[in-house]
């Protein structure tokens, strides 16, 4: 079996193929991802980083469940909000001379904004949140700090029912928050 890799990578650099992976559920683990992007297994969080990479890279989700998949086992494990979280991001440019925000999770995936990655609002505690999309279905939350200096840094612009806050990147507009003015 090959090597997973646990340095940052981004969607084309490849991932373990979980999606051709497709063995017996075996039961559930007692495994949790918190809101705030900690791994907890049997009530203690795990800090070995790289660990928590590896159970990253081969997570995979089926509905409103999340597993951990090897081509041999398939155990569920809970996710309190999002299974991953970004961290920190930069801007670059891309090969047509685009803004492109890269953000990075902290289980050190890269996500390309509107390359191989894009962004939605969920409602969460009655409030609608960004999330961006990672793989598989999975979504990254943002990290308050993240979220934070990314408004700071976007445009607002006037739509029929209120002020969109958004980032351009790629050459396409994602909303990230909206409001009223008072």
């Amino acid at each position: 079996m090959s090597r997973i890799n646990l340095e940052p990578i981004a969607q084309i650099d490849g991932y373990p193929p979980v999606d051709t992976w497709h063995p017996d559920h075996c039961g559930d683990m007692d495994m949790v991802i918190k809101a705030n992007g900690d791994w907890v297994h049997e009530g203690e969080v795990i800090k070995r980083e790289k660990m928590v990479t590896l159970f990253s890279r081969i997570l995979w989700r089926e509905g409103d469940d999340y597993f951990l998949v090897t081509p041999g086992e398939k155990v569920r494990i809970q996710v309190e909000d999002a299974p991953f979280q970004i961290v920190r991001y930069e801007q670059s440019l891309d090969d047509q001379g685009r803004q492109v925000w890269r953000f990075f999770t902290k289980t050190n995936d890269v996500l390309n904004l509107g390359v191989d990655s894009d962004i939605k609002l969920f409602e969460r505690a009655d409030a609608l949140l960004p999330y961006a999309s990672v793989r598989h279905g999975m979504w990254a939350s943002f990290h308050r700090n993240v979220f934070y200096q990314l408004i700071e840094q976007a445009v607002v612009v006037e739509a029929e029912d209120g002020m969109l806050v958004q980032l351009i990147s790629a050459g396409k507009a994602y909303t990230i928050g909206t409001f009223h003015e008072m």
